[in-house]
């Protein structure tokens, strides 16, 4: 016989097993009896920060469907940075895709000297929906090569800073590279046009076109926001390399080039006038092609961006002056831009089609120190 205490541990344990049935199998039931909401009861309820409460969903709108476009270009983004670059990177590609690539939908390629951290990578990807590819730079192509005078190339960066010269002392090895190797990079062979992106630059305008189509469509090979002169302390010997350049392979310069941008006197002399590359947006295959590699390679041998500093700007600029038809180089008057102390913002029209939100009256476009004009007066 069964005692009664051995009757009320036995509906105790029923009633136990059917609270527990009913919590796993009715939420509502599990979250009135749980122990916290009984607990409430007589403490009153817990209370977080208000930021802790979800806003309603009826706050949200959205994003409206894109209509990608038919056809693309077959480009790329090129970031060219260091780990210790990611907040200003992050920066620049935010712009970059809220202002034209989140309708585009282009790929971005970014180099480093040395691996990409976990960290920079997972930072960079929540960024964009498009593919984003990490590649480290081969050493021979980032170094110093063996044969420079490591003497002589010292006693010059020394002098340089010295005297007071702008990055007297910096950016050989990233000159070089971007010069004449960037374009070699396996990640990059792939590709026919590119979009050069640098930390902490500012895109002002909405871009609603696509500027790689633009390239290719009208054959252009090189396009630019902001040209200026270069310090004449950094390339002492440059043009006389480049004269011996052209007067030994006369046939790679173009016909109807633009030699009236570099040069006031058909080409005796070398007037400074460059095209900013920290934004460029150009033809690889111009780059990769016979008369760019071979001038490239006959630069390099002469030392000069350790010797002196030779930047990938001039070079780039007298490149594409000399290699390609003036037509073929174009000014993207409509994508506003700033890299600092210096930036392009469009005018009239143009400013109000973009949405551009810099200051009309701060553009560097015809200040004394611009070359805009110089470009202008090729075409006139």
């Amino acid at each position: 016989m069964m005692t009664p205490m051995r009757y009320i541990l036995l509906v105790l344990g029923v009633i136990i097993s059917i609270h527990y049935i009913l919590s796993f199998t009715h939420e509502e039931y599990g979250k009135a009896t749980s122990i916290s909401n009984i607990a409430e009861q007589w403490t009153g309820p817990k209370s977080n920060p208000p930021y802790k409460t979800p806003l309603p969903d009826e706050y949200y709108k959205p994003d409206s469907p894109m209509h990608l476009q038919d056809r693309k270009a077959n480009a790329s983004f090129v970031m060219l940075v260091r780990n210790s670059d990611l907040s200003g990177i992050m920066s620049s590609m935010k712009q970059i895709e809220d202002r034209f690539n989140r309708k585009f939908q282009y790929p971005y390629v970014f180099l480093n000297d040395e691996p990409f951290t976990q960290n920079f990578k997972d930072h960079i990807q929540a960024l964009t929906n498009t593919t984003v590819e990490f590649g480290v730079i081969p050493s021979d192509h980032w170094h110093q090569p063996s044969w420079v005078d490591e003497d002589r190339a010292s006693k010059s960066r020394d002098d340089m800073v010295r005297n007071n010269v702008i990055y007297g002392g910096t950016y050989r090895n990233m000159c070089r590279f971007n010069s004449g190797f960037f374009y070699r990079h396996e990640l990059l062979q792939k590709y026919r046009y590119y979009w050069r992106v640098e930390p902490d630059i500012k895109l002002f305008c909405d871009v609603d076109y696509d500027p790689f189509l633009v390239m290719q469509d009208q054959n252009k090979v090189y396009g630019f926001t902001i040209s200026l002169y270069e310090y004449q302390a950094t390339i002492p010997t440059l043009w006389n390399v480049v004269k011996s350049f052209i007067n030994a392979n006369p046939d790679f310069v173009a016909p109807g080039n633009a030699m009236e941008f570099l040069s006031d006197d058909g080409g005796e002399s070398y007037n400074l006038c460059h095209f900013w590359s920290n934004f460029e947006i150009a033809d690889l295959d111009f780059w990769r092609g016979e008369a760019y590699s071979k001038f490239f390679e006959y630069l390099d041998e002469q030392g000069g961006f350790y010797y002196e500093r030779w930047g990938d700007a001039p070079v780039h600029s007298i490149g594409a002056a000399l290699f390609a038809k003036k037509e073929q180089i174009h000014f993207f008057n409509d994508i506003g831009y700033r890299h600092e102390p210096f930036q392009h913002c469009p005018q009239g029209d143009v400013h109000a089609k973009g949405k551009c939100w810099c200051d009309p009256g701060q553009n560097f476009d015809y200040e004394w120190y611009s070359c805009l004009n110089r470009y202008d007066k090729i075409f006139s």
